[in-house]
């Protein structure tokens, strides 16, 4: 399985995830954007707005290649002189405040001396957490996971809940998911043709985890509170991205094209100065739900 092979078949699943998304929005439909990658390579970037479900989303697909950078040895901890990059990425953002954002990535890497590895993983925020949605959420990742080995949902869910972690907010991003990153065969129990079918499995499965959340809310009311609450929550998946998010500074600093890279973020979003929720209220459970006792 060489990297040419890896990157047709994310592209093939960029695809598929578009077509089951369509569907499931019912409305808009994603428009394409191609582009090259001065330093060699490129991708193509779909983008879906003011959907019947979804406000805005995206799903990008990226082949790159070139020189390791000193800033990249500097984030990778790896030497190499050339690299290669493949992915898909995935951010929605729903209109509907009762139906969470979701995000879903999947990667692989290589540079020249050898090494690869792949990363990836799913992870749910919801603008109000219900615990019961958030265990289905779960228990279908964990049903993934455990077809390639029972082991790795638990340490793959505990790194997606200290990666998607606010640390100025003392917050988790959401109700996490899982994470995972540098996976090879130096250092799992799986093989390379293991680790490549577990990203097809996340990414083909990714539709239809999203559609059970999404039929859970996208009909139910909301008024211009809810919108309030929906804003700010959507600032702090902002805060997140542009501040510890180890993906977009990577990408920034690899020379990726900016515009795809910060497609993650909402059309709209708001930052209220010292918000209080109110006692009992579904902001505070939400609130002190995703709150890290220190």
């Amino acid at each position: 399985m060489n990297k040419e092979f890896i990157a047709s078949q994310f592209q093939d699943l960029q695809d598929f995830i578009c077509k089951e998304l369509e569907k499931l929005d019912g409305k808009a439909a994603f428009s394409e954007d191609l582009w090259d990658r001065e330093g060699g390579g490129g991708g193509r970037t779909r983008t879906i707005t003011e959907g019947d479900l979804l406000e805005k989303g995206g799903v990008a697909f990226s082949a790159v290649h070139g020189e390791v950078t000193a800033e990249m040895k500097k984030q990778l901890g790896h030497e190499g002189e050339t690299f290669f990059a493949t992915g898909v990425s995935i951010v929605l953002h729903p209109h509907n405040p009762h139906v969470p954002i979701i995000h879903m990535n999947v990667r692989y890497f290589q540079i020249d001396d050898g090494k690869y590895w792949f990363g990836g993983g799913i992870d749910l925020t919801p603008h109000y957490v219900i615990a019961e949605q958030a265990e289905l959420f779960h228990s279908e990742l964990k049903d993934i996971c455990d077809r390639y080995d029972e082991s790795i949902y638990e340490p793959f869910k505990v790194w997606a809940d200290e990666y998607f972690y606010i640390p100025h907010r003392n917050e988790n991003r959401g109700v996490g998911g899982i994470f995972y990153d540098h996976q090879s065969e130096a250092n799992t129990k799986m093989t390379k043709q293991n680790l490549f079918d577990l990203a097809i499995d996340l990414g083909r499965s990714f539709p239809a985890i999203y559609a059970k959340q999404a039929e859970l809310g996208r009909n139910l009311p909301f008024t211009e509170e809810h919108i309030r609450w929906r804003n700010l929550r959507r600032g702090r998946y902002v805060e997140f991205n542009l501040v510890n998010d180890r993906g977009t500074k990577f990408g920034l600093h690899s020379g990726g094209r900016t515009e795809s890279i910060l497609m993650s973020l909402p059309a709209r979003a708001e930052w209220e100065y010292n918000f209080k929720a109110e006692a009992g209220s579904r902001e505070e459970f939400t609130l002190n739900y995703l709150k890290r006792e220190l």
